[in-house]
């Protein structure tokens, strides 16, 4: 029996995005259901070394399909500096429920960045506008590159405005997607101002304030991941249809984090979380929905759901790198 290892490549030409995206669905759906299992996510703080690492371990039972895993991700502010290395990397871990056997081993910063976009483009399909042709994004770091790939899939995406304080970064996002849509460089404002919005940067005072929000406009709000991160102004937040991945994580580190705690937003501001919205328990946009925000933290769930969609295109064409990590092959 062989354990699979994929590097950074093999990962993002085997999460084909829309499987990626209905892997993702299905994750929400079980944990929706209680046919998942996902402890919290645990933290050892490392503060001499400016980091810290993160476990995300998960179990779902999709129906058609179960799957095991566990993510080991870490934060480390000064690795590019000291240490010429990325400031958050992951490794994952895909394991065949039945019996444990490790069936891959693949790296889980491109795997992160692939359900990130899938899980916001989940939540764009049920709550966005159904005739969405415009995208914002604001920030374009690598997050900035999936959040298209994905939404693309679900709605008629032409135009594109991208927002960030680094125009080299801006620049190298328009290259890169020019040949396919209308993309321009914009504000914050200019981009909140499309049918689907999407955050993706690590403020911690809000950069979307509620006269720059078109009317029905959605919002995918994926920066915030600490505790103090806040990108969407109360207002905007207040006025949506607030619709958040997991309230545990969501009030603990995701974008309503700072107002929650401050008691501006109540739970009787939340709307529902999305497995309520992909199961049918709570209605998608209707015709009385105005502004929708989809907070996500992001979910183990989500991981491990992603990484099965790696793990059988890899195996189904013979991708990655084989080897005998327990030692069990016959000699």
């Amino acid at each position: 029996m062989q354990t699979l290892l994929l590097n950074s490549a093999d990962v993002s030409e085997n999460a084909q995005m829309p499987d990626v995206i209905d892997a993702i669905e299905d994750a929400f759906r079980a944990y929706e259901r209680g046919d998942a299992q996902m402890p919290a996510k645990s933290y050892i703080d490392l503060p001499e070394y400016a980091g810290d690492f993160r476990s995300m371990p998960a179990y779902l039972d999709a129906g058609d399909w179960d799957a095991a895993g566990i993510k080991w991700v870490n934060v480390h502010t000064e690795n590019p500096e000291k240490h010429d290395l990325p400031t958050v990397m992951g490794t994952m871990i895909y394991s065949d429920p039945k019996n444990a056997f490790p069936l891959a081993i693949m790296d889980g910063t491109e795997l992160t960045m692939k359900r990130t976009g899938a899980a916001a483009a989940v939540a764009t399909d049920h709550l966005a506008v159904a005739d969405a042709t415009s995208l914002g994004i604001v920030g374009a770091g690598v997050q900035a590159y999936t959040q298209l790939e994905a939404i693309a899939k679900v709605r008629d995406i032409q135009e594109v405005v991208i927002s960030d304080l680094d125009e080299e970064r801006v620049a190298r996002f328009i290259e890169a997607f020019e040949d396919q849509f209308d993309v321009r460089a914009g504000t914050p404002g200019e981009a909140a101002q499309c049918d689907v919005l999407s955050t993706v940067t690590p403020v911690e005072d809000p950069i979307i304030n509620r006269e720059d929000v078109g009317e029905h406009t959605h919002i995918n709000a994926m920066g915030a991941d600490a505790e103090g991160k806040h990108e969407i102004a109360d207002e905007v937040l207040l006025d949506a249809t607030l619709v958040i991945d997991d309230h545990e994580q969501c009030t603990h580190s995701g974008e309503i984090n700072v107002p929650y705690h401050a008691g501006t937003l109540t739970d009787d501001d939340i709307y529902g979380e999305i497995g309520q919205i992909v199961t049918g328990k709570k209605a998608g946009r209707t015709e009385e929905t105005g502004i929708s925000v989809f907070d996500s933290t992001g979910l183990a769930i989500q991981d491990v759901a992603a990484a099965r969609v790696v793990y059988e295109h890899a195996d189904d064409n013979d991708n990655g790198y084989p080897f005998d990590l327990l030692g069990l092959s016959e000699e």
